[in-house]
C-alpha cells in the first residue's frame, strides 16, 4: 500500500531562528525582513501573537512592546535547518523529495516492518524533528499532495486512513491551495475569485460541478478541486543532496571572549551531532570559520580572543596547516585520527585550540562545518593490550600541546636521510590493533639491542693502530677507558650525499674491556674537524 508523509514546519523563518537560539522559546518572537528603516515582520511566535502582533507591522510599531525579541530574518540559518529537516526525513527513508523551504515528503512504502505502524512512524519522525530544534508538523496519507495539505493546515501528528482524505481535509482554507499555485499573483486571483463565489473551505471547493468549475478555471481549476478531495495522485521527485552538515549563526552583537564563544559553539556542535547521528555518521574533521569585525582592536576589551602584541595577516608564503586568518575571516581545522561524535569532547578541543591561537578580534558570524565518515568499528580482544579511549587520547594530546607547543608533540617519524638523529614530529594517530605474530623458531630468534644516545657526544682521545682504533681515553664517567677489543667499521656516512662536504663521518662499533666487564659503543670521527666522539651505548 502506498503510504506518503509530510513534515511541514510553520512560520519556518521564525523556527530557523529559535533553532539557533532555543533560549527565546519562552518569550514573545519577532522576525524582521527587508531594508531598514522599511523592516517589517514577517513571522511571530505564539507568545508575541497573544500580545498583539501580527505579521506585516513595522518595525517602529512593535519597537515600544516590552520583552520581545527583534530578529533579522536569515537565509543563513534557514538554509542549515533546511539541510537538518532533510537529514530527518533521510534518517527515515531513501526516497524524500525537497518541496518549499520548511516541507519535506517522503515515501514510506515498505517500512512499517522497520519501524512500525503509520502513527509510530510520524511520532517518530516528529520526535527526531524536535531533537534537530524544529518544532514540525508531521501528516501521513496515501498519496503526497493530502499529506502536505494535511501537514500545512492541521497542527500536531495525524494519520489519514485511504478514502478519508476528503473528510478531513474538508475543514482547511482555501489558502492552503497557495503553494500549488504558479506564483503569487495566480494565488492572489485564485482566492479573490473562490471568495467572490462564497467558497471558503476546501469541502466547499470539492463539491463544485466539474463541468462548470473546467470552463471557469480550466484544467487548473480541476487540479485544485482533486486536491481539495485529496484525490490527486503523483510520484514523488527524490532529491539527493550531498553530505554536507554545516551550522552558521549570525549574532547579535560582536563576542570578545572565549566563554560566550564556547557557548555558541556548544550549540552549533549540538546541531551538527544531531544531524550526524541521524544519518548514522560521525566526525573526521572540523572546519571553524569566524567572521570577525573590521579592523584590529587594540583594546582590553579583546583580550580575551587575542594574546599580547598586534596579530597579523600571515604572508602568502607562510605555511598554514590547521588554521588561516586573512583579513576579515579567521579559519581553524581539527583534524580527527578517528571518527568520533561527542559534541563535548569536540567544544573542548576547539576551547584548547582557540585558546593557543586566538581569532584577534571580536567575532561577529560563527560557520561549523563537519566532514562526515563512517563510524569507527572496532572490537577488543582478550588477548590484546588495553588502550586509552580515543576520546580521552585525544583531549590529552590537545592539552599537552597547549601547554609544550604546537608541532613539539605526537609520533616520532624518522626521515630518510642519513643525517644522525634526524626525525620530525608527526601528528599521533593510533592504528589499528596489530594480531598477535607467530612464534619465531629457536634457530631464527636474533639478539636485538638499543642504541642509546649521549646527548651531547662524549669526546674521547682514540689510539690508532693500523688504521684501526685501538684504545679509548675520555674524561667523564660515562664511557668505559682501556683497550679495544675489536672494532667493527668504518662505516663512512653524512646528512645527504648531495652537500658540499661529501662524506663527513665515519662511524666505528666497538667493545672496551673496563673494570666493569665489555661495554659496546657507537665511535664517530668527524673527517672535518677530525675529532673522535663517543656517539652513544648499546644495551
Amino acid at each position: 500500500m502506498a503510504l506518503f508523509a509530510c513534515i511541514f514546519v510553520p512560520d519556518f523563518p521564525l523556527e530557523a531562528l529559535l533553532r539557533a537560539e532555543p533560549e527565546l522559546r519562552s518569550q514573545p518572537v519577532a522576525v524582521l525582513e527587508g531594508k531598514a528603516p522599511m523592516q517589517k515582520i514577517c513571522a511571530v511566535n505564539k507568545i508575541a501573537q497573544r500580545a498583539g502582533i501580527e505579521p506585516g507591522m513595522t518595525k517602529l510599531q512593535v519597537e515600544a512592546c516590552n520583552g520581545l525579541a527583534l530578529r533579522a530574518r536569515s537565509p543563513l540559518q534557514e538554509s542549515a535547518a533546511q539541510a537538518a529537516l532533510l537529514d530527518c526525513a533521510q534518517s527515515f527513508s531513501p526516497r524524500v523529495e525537497e518541496r518549499e523551504p520548511g516541507t519535506v515528503l517522503l515515501d514510506l512504502a515498505g517500512l512499517e516492518a522497520l519501524f512500525g505502524t503509520s502513527s509510530e512512524i510520524a511520532r517518530d519522525i516528529a520526535r527526531r524533528a524536535s531533537a534537530l530544534g524544529l518544532e514540525a508538523n508531521v501528516a501521513v496519507a496515501a498519496n503526497p499532495d493530502a499529506a502536505r495539505l494535511a501537514a500545512q493546515g492541521l497542527s500536531g501528528v495525524m494519520v489519514i486512513p485511504e478514502g478519508k482524505e476528503a473528510e478531513r481535509l474538508g475543514s482547511l482554507p482555501v489558502e492552503v491551495l497557495a503553494a500549488d499555485c504558479e506564483g503569487e499573483a495566480e494565488a492572489a486571483q485564485l482566492f479573490e475569485t473562490l471568495h467572490r463565489w462564497g467558497i471558503r473551505h476546501l469541502r466547499q471547493l470539492a463539491a463544485l460541478p466539474e463541468v462548470a468549475l473546467s470552463e471557469r478555471l480550466g484544467q487548473r481549476g480541476l487540479h485544485w478541486q482533486r486536491l481539495a478531495r485529496g484525490a490527486a495522485f503523483r510520484t514523488l521527485a527524490p532529491a539527493d543532496p550531498p553530505l554536507v552538515f554545516e551550522e552558521a549563526i549570525e549574532l547579535e552583537y560582536p563576542l570578545v571572549l572565549l566563554e560566550p564563544l564556547a557557548f555558541a559553539l556548544s550549540q552549533l556542535l549540538d546541531q551538527v551531532c544531531a544531524r550526524l547521528d541521524a544519518r548514522a555518521l560521525a566526525v573526521q574533521e572540523l572546519r571553524l570559520r569566524l567572521e570577525l569585525e573590521n579592523g584590529w582592536k587594540n583594546d582590553e576589551e579583546t583580550a580575551g580572543l587575542r594574546p599580547a602584541g598586534r596579530v597579523r595577516d600571515p604572508a602568502p608564503h607562510d605555511p598554514a596547516p590547521h588554521g588561516l586568518c586573512q583579513g576579515r575571516m579567521f579559519r581553524r581545522t581539527l583534524r580527527l585520527p578517528v571518527p568520533l561524535l561527542d559534541a563535548k569532547v569536540f567544544l573542548k578541543l576547539l576551547q584548547l585550540d582557540l585558546k593557543a591561537h586566538p581569532p584577534g578580534a571580536p567575532i561577529v558570524k560563527i560557520h561549523l562545518a563537519a566532514e562526515p565518515a563512517r563510524p569507527r568499528a572496532a572490537q577488543g580482544g582478550l588477548f590484546l593490550p588495553s588502550s586509552p579511549e580515543p576520546e580521552k587520547l585525544e583531549l590529552t594530546l590537545a592539552r599537552i600541546a597547549g601547554i609544550v607547543g604546537e608541532g613539539k608533540s605526537g609520533a616520532v617519524e624518522l626521515l630518510d636521510t642519513h643525517r644522525p638523529e634526524s626525525f620530525r614530529m608527526r601528528r599521533f594517530a593510533p592504528g589499528e590493533p596489530a594480531g598477535k605474530a607467530p612464534q619465531a623458531k629457536e634457530d631464527q630468534r636474533q639478539l636485538v639491542t638499543a642504541l642509546r644516545i649521549f646527548r651531547p657526544p662524549v669526546r674521547a682521545t682514540v689510539t690508532v693502530k693500523n688504521g684501526r682504533p685501538s684504545h679509548i681515553c675520555v674524561k667523564r664517567k660515562l664511557v668505559q677507558e682501556g683497550e679495544i677489543l675489536w672494532a667493527a667499521g668504518p662505516w663512512r656516512s653524512t646528512g645527504d650525499w648531495w652537500e658540499r662536504n661529501g662524506w663527513s663521518r665515519d662511524e666505528w662499533d666497538i667493545a672496551v674491556q673496563g673494570e666493569s666487564g665489555v661495554a659496546l659503543y657507537r665511535l664517530v670521527r668527524d673527517l672535518l674537524s677530525g675529532e673522535w666522539m663517543v656517539e652513544g651505548r648499546y644495551d
